[in-house]
């Protein structure tokens, strides 16, 4: 409270008790003791109306306790189970729980994680595939403002992500790994490693590399068969040694049919081994019978055409070949689809050619595109020229409706730098993108597809789109979800299939059965997506012959269904609209491949160097008594008392209402009483 409210309280004393003594002292006729207890209520009454028009503030001091938090993670990957450690596992974790000592000092938290982290103690050992970093780094996220141990319960062995031992040495939670396996090395024959191609071309040979590893003392020798069915396609017998413990064989095999190709490949095990699963992989190929050859041209380099070759040839049916304006007429045949890069007066020729034939194309605009030749030629579409440039970041338009696009974290990616100026169509289009200006749509397009004279045509409005590819890899740590999106674009732009009301989206083949999702749209009469309908899809398992039919769900501008969980086999499916006769069928296979039965045992190294990274200490499973005796000892984690102090008014202060409505209500009782008023 400042000085200078402390001198209003006081004149406002002086100014109640003047008053009240005013009123019943100075003009009343005759003094008694009520007169005493009357001056005092009135006193009381006027002060604290005073008081609430001043209303000072007071500082509020609230001390409290918070004790640590410990955070168990457990590993709920099928390698646990394989490794005969869930029982372990679950009876440790229960230890933790029910230890009085631990939850007095600690507010304890369960998280288990396979691909994803999830607050749950819901735990079944049956998931497929295991990202350690991903569950450390979202936990550290989570509690960033807390003291929070973490506990790790896993045998280390991580199927997909960032290396977890290589943790940022300055994290803030200490990492406390409980290792659920053993040191024990046992004689083992593998396949490492299995590289394929995902197509093969018709009357081909398409390569294959297999990375064949040993774990023993002693020299032995076995066979690599590949099998396509029964038909063995391939064999040759290996050597190895204490010292000589790996090889890669390189092989070819023929692409004789179209379709989807699989095969088996084996190295038979050694007498001794303790897992044979691990001697097994499936793999196959798509054969196809043609590639689409696409031509990116352009009168100048820039970074954006190796990105877009990058991103197009990640789909081996695909072919880049670059090639300038004027050469370019010499080979119009030869393409299936044409990107026009920043066009200028030098393309004319082509775009007359392009009309005549009606070639599909991609154009994309940027600071040197001749937005006047554009204007002058029949693209469908005009651009104001303003002479001036503008960095421009994106905004997914959610129903798109074309085909499928999913949401890549577009508003992430850095802006693209565009021509400034108002695009207008003067035909149909769907915009894919828009424009947003330091965060404001504007309601201008940046990337749009639309058909014009019986083609296919899609238009980038900005350059420097190598950029979102390079975001795209911080990302997702991988370039697959950008070149998926360009490849969607291409595969549009490329085809000359007549629209259809029913589009799917799904693959050949799947490795194992996480992640199989199958996805569809569904277009009313004049081609708008219809977000109102019913779809369902039938699946049928050729081999037993089993049928299944499950309901579709709309998420965004499609409709999905999740199929995780197949077993391996052979899958026919239709999509099926409720209310209307339109269907639409395919297929895929499921392969046999469950990474998580790979593993001999835990991965002592990286568990524990990942404890030292982060100022922790690892611990062994069946010494997990240490454990606890660790973290109640460690005077790291300490619960700390903490105050909050609030600057409360007077006027948030219910009693001094309560006192003002008690001091009237006896002032006036009493002068009733007494026959006063």
């Amino acid at each position: 409270m400042s000085s200078e409210t402390l001198i209003y309280i006081i004149i406002a004393g002086i100014i109640a008790l003047f008053i009240a003594l005013f009123q019943y002292w100075y003009k009343a006729k005759q003094r008694s003791q009520l007169s005493v207890l009357f001056t005092f209520l009135r006193f009381l009454t006027l002060f604290s109306i005073l008081l609430l028009l001043i209303n000072p503030k007071f500082e509020q001091l609230t001390v409290y306790s918070e004790k640590p938090k410990l955070i168990v993670a457990l590993d709920n990957s099928n390698s646990i189970k394989h490794l005969k450690q869930d029982q372990k596992a679950l009876q440790f974790l229960e230890a933790l729980k029910s230890n009085a000592d631990i939850t007095k000092k600690f507010d304890l938290e369960v998280f288990t994680f396979d691909g994803a982290l999830e607050h749950s103690d819901s735990i079944d050992f049956n998931s497929k595939e295991t990202n350690i970093y991903n569950a450390i780094k979202e936990l550290s996220d989570i509690y960033k403002n807390d003291i929070a141990p973490i506990v790790l319960l896993s045998d280390g062995n991580q199927t997909f992500g960032q290396d977890f031992s290589m943790a940022n040495p300055q994290l803030k939670h200490p990492v406390f790994p409980v290792i659920l396996g053993d040191t024990i090395t046992y004689t083992d024959l593998r396949i490492q490693q299995l590289n394929v191609n995902k197509y093969a071309f018709l009357k081909n040979r398409f390569p294959v590399e297999a990375v064949v590893v040993y774990q023993g003392k002693e020299s032995v020798k076995a066979k690599l068969n590949v099998k396509q069915g029964k038909r063995t396609v391939y064999s040759k017998v290996l050597e190895f040694s204490k010292t000589d413990n790996s090889k890669i064989i390189n092989f070819t095999l023929p692409a004789n049919s179209v379709g989807v190709s699989s095969y088996n490949a084996v190295v038979e095990p050694l007498s001794d081994e303790k897992n044979k699963i691990n001697n097994t992989k499936n793999f196959a190929v798509e054969v196809i019978d043609q590639k689409t050859k696409i031509a990116i041209v352009s009168d100048f380099w820039h970074p954006d055409l190796g990105a877009l070759k990058k991103s197009i040839e990640s789909n081996e049916q695909r072919k880049v070949t670059f090639i300038d304006s004027k050469k370019v007429l010499e080979k119009i045949n030869d393409f299936q689809l044409f990107i026009l890069y920043q066009p200028s007066n030098r393309f004319k020729d082509l775009y007359e050619v392009l009309n005549a034939q009606n070639k599909n194309r991609f154009t994309i605009t940027g600071t040197k595109t001749n937005l006047t030749f554009l204007n002058t030629i029949p693209t469908g579409f005009t651009h104001k020229i303003t002479g001036h440039k503008e960095d421009f970041q994106s905004k997914l338009n959610v129903n798109f409706s074309p085909f499928i696009v999913d949401d890549i974290n577009f508003e992430s990616f850095p802006p693209l730098k565009s021509n400034y100026g108002d695009v207008t169509f003067n035909v149909p289009f769907a915009t894919i993108l828009e424009k947003v200006v330091l965060g404001v749509p504007t309601g201008q397009p940046q990337l749009v597809t639309y058909e014009m004279s019986g083609t296919k045509r899609v238009v980038l409005f900005g350059e420097n789109l190598w950029q979102w590819r390079a975001q795209s890899f911080l990302n997702e740590n991988s370039f697959n979800a950008f070149d998926d999106f360009i490849g969607k674009l291409v595969q549009y732009s490329a085809t000359s299939k007549r629209k259809s009301r029913l589009n799917i989206d799904y693959e050949s083949f799947y490795n194992g059965s996480a992640n199989i999702v199958i996805k569809a749209q569904l277009f009313d009469k004049n081609y708008v997506f219809d977000s109102r309908k019913s779809l369902d899809l039938k699946l049928v398992d050729k081999n037993s012959n089993e049928e299944k039919i499950l309901p579709f769900v709309l998420k965004n501008n499609n409709y999905q269904v999740d199929l995780g969980g197949l077993r391996a086999s052979k899958y026919s499916f239709t999509v099926k609209a409720k209310d209307e006769n339109i269907s639409k069928s395919g297929h895929f296979e499921v392969l046999e491949y469950n990474v998580e039965q790979h593993f001999l045992n835990a991965d002592v190294t990286k568990l524990q160097q990942l404890a030292t990274n982060t100022k922790g200490k690892a611990f062994f499973i069946d010494n997990s008594s240490t454990v606890i005796s660790e973290l109640l000892k460690n005077e790291q984690f300490k619960t700390i008392q903490k105050s909050n102090k609030n600057t409360v008014p007077l006027i948030d202060w219910k009693y001094l209402l309560a006192l003002l409505v008690l001091s009237l209500s006896v002032e006036w009782f009493l002068r009733k009483y007494n026959g006063l008023i």
